[in-house]
């Protein structure tokens, strides 16, 4: 395929012709289809449908120890459900665990509140200081920039690479600046681009020499057992192992949840940390809660019972979610390799693919699709406050669609792509033109 970047002006003029033709078509198909989350498919959901089957009227529902997990107690979790969380996470002992809600969402809402309002080892409270800053991965995951930006904290953004973030900015910033309180995290099949963060990355995070005595680092490991195969599974070094390592224990908050393991919304969720962060955690807990849905946790250890139970449960989930990821990476291959005008990511986990579109033609290739009815993540959600320095990035969710409906709205997208793609070449080519007269 003829790279778009070498077509002379008439080329792309009726290139430009038959791909107005094709959009016109599109529209008229009425399509209403939504690609903007990654949201588990109807098929994934009913495929698990028996974990409600656990737990009934008659079933016993005290843990090993005896706990009837129906009335108080085990404010932290039950010891069967932190080990699970533990195996899951890859922590190494269910001691650096509290279990939580259901969701890792609210973790870490309430960890920046804490932090904000009570302060972090008698350190300051962020909300008494005169500027608090984060560093921001990006592309990134759009709710935690949303988190920091609901409390006031700037966001500084740190380019993406296949490794991790850029580990050189993140030393060089933590270590002049006092102000920077954190990092966000995706280490394990990144939202949106899918990347696993390398040996490498995991240590020098983990050796990190920050200015802030209360700097720490928000290790969202939400796609930890997400393998979309079996034989091609990409992991990644314990944190808070290499954090201890390192004479650095306390200097990471590790969170994860079944939200997409079992049912979004009706999972479980879990924080690892150091003994001390963990007592400080305790100590805000007993004033917050009596305690979260232990019947919830005790349904999660009888359904999966080990490490191996959910593995084999997520090659349940790849096998509906696999082919939906190659069938749009195929058909982004088949129609824009080789055009010029894009790239994209071709994960081995994890919800998402990232599409990185021309500069400057993101927003309008959202536009394009949401007005032939397609909504997608809206352009620029992967980057702080909302903005994408390039508007090139696009955040592809290929998991909730029918395969029907998937490939409708690949071939819209693509479309899409391909005529903003000639627009902008075209109008880039007749500025050049008015700039040598």
């Amino acid at each position: 395929m003829k790279s778009y970047k070498k077509m002379s002006r008439e080329e792309l003029h009726r290139l430009q012709e038959q791909l107005n033709k094709a959009y016109v078509e599109a529209k008229g198909k009425g399509l209403k289809l939504d690609m903007s989350r990654g949201k588990p498919s109807a098929a994934q959901l009913d495929m698990e449908m028996d974990f409600m089957d656990v737990l009934i009227s008659s079933s016993d529902y005290k843990t090993e120890a005896g706990l009837d997990t129906r009335n108080y107690g085990a404010m932290d979790g039950i010891p069967e459900a932190k080990e699970l969380m533990a195996q899951m996470m890859g922590v190494a002992s269910a001691e650096q665990v509290i279990v939580c809600g259901n969701a890792s969402l609210s973790i870490m809402y309430d960890m920046v509140s804490r932090c904000m309002i009570h302060g972090i080892f008698g350190n300051t409270p962020w909300c008494k200081l005169d500027k608090v800053k984060f560093l921001c991965p990006a592309p990134g995951y759009d709710r935690h920039f949303a988190i920091t930006q609901h409390f006031g904290i700037e966001m500084i953004t740190v380019p993406m690479t296949a490794e991790g973030p850029d580990m050189d900015m993140v030393e060089k910033l933590t270590a002049e600046d006092e102000s920077i309180k954190g990092i966000w995290c995706v280490p394990k099949y990144s939202n949106p681009q899918g990347y696993t963060y390398s040996d490498g990355t995991v240590r020098r995070f983990a050796a990190l020499k920050p200015a802030a005595k209360d700097f720490r680092i928000f290790w969202d490991n939400a796609y930890a057992i997400h393998h979309l195969y079996e034989d091609e599974q990409e992991e990644i070094l314990d944190i808070i192992s290499e954090c201890e390592k390192a004479g650095n224990p306390d200097i990471v908050y590790e969170i994860s949840s079944t939200s997409k393991v079992t049912f979004a919304g009706g999972g479980i969720s879990a924080i690892a940390a150091s003994k001390a962060n963990l007592d400080e955690i305790r100590k805000s807990m007993t004033v917050q809660t009596i305690g979260f849905d232990k019947i919830n946790q005790l349904r999660h250890v009888r359904y999966f019972k080990n490490l191996d139970g959910l593995k084999a449960h997520m090659m349940k989930h790849a096998q509906i979610m696999r082919p939906k990821f190659e069938a749009v990476l195929k058909v982004l291959n088949e129609e824009l390799g080789g055009l010029g005008i894009a790239e994209w990511t071709n994960p081995k986990g994890g919800y998402f693919i990232s599409f990185e579109a021309m500069d400057g033609c993101a927003k309008k290739i959202v536009a394009k699709c949401r007005e032939a009815g397609v909504v997608l993540t809206g352009a620029g959600a992967t980057y702080p406050y909302g903005e994408d320095p390039n508007d090139s990035n696009i955040r592809l969710a290929p998991t909730f669609p029918t395969s029907e409906e998937l490939a409708a709205a690949t071939d819209l997208f693509v479309l899409c792509v391909k005529l903003v793609s000639v627009e902008a070449l075209l109008e880039s080519s007749g500025q050049m033109e008015k700039r040598a007269c």
